[in-house]
């Protein structure tokens, strides 16, 4: 289906596409990373750049290590807490009572109690 548009995927005023107009490549490095399930991936660095020692699988998002035949395990993740779970590791249940006592006195005293 011809409909004689020269420049098809260019947008109008776009200027010439190629090595000239982004500057030279940086000469780089492949690198396999293999993940416990068995998928391997390249990606490429810089050849001056530090290369991790872990890269995120994109097949299976698990860590991928350099060694085959010992790749890295998945991570634990910590399950979500809670404020109060978070105070409960701070404070014990006699520090808790004793600022809970303490609140009540400032109100009943502000209160005009006894």
């Amino acid at each position: 289906m011809a409909n004689g548009n020269v420049i098809r995927g260019s947008r109008v005023g776009a200027g010439p596409s190629g090595e000239n107009e982004r500057g030279q490549a940086v000469p780089r490095v492949r690198v396999d990373f293999f993940c416990v399930n068995g998928h391997t991936c390249r990606p490429a660095f810089a050849i001056e750049a530090e290369i991790p020692e872990e890269w995120d699988c994109p097949k299976c998002g698990l860590p991928a290590g350099q060694d085959a035949a010992n790749p890295p395990g998945a991570r634990t993740a910590e399950p979500y807490k809670t404020h109060i779970a978070y105070v409960r590791e701070r404070r014990t249940d006699e520090d808790g009572a004793a600022l809970l006592d303490e609140a009540l006195q400032k109100l009943r005293a502000r209160r005009g109690e006894s």
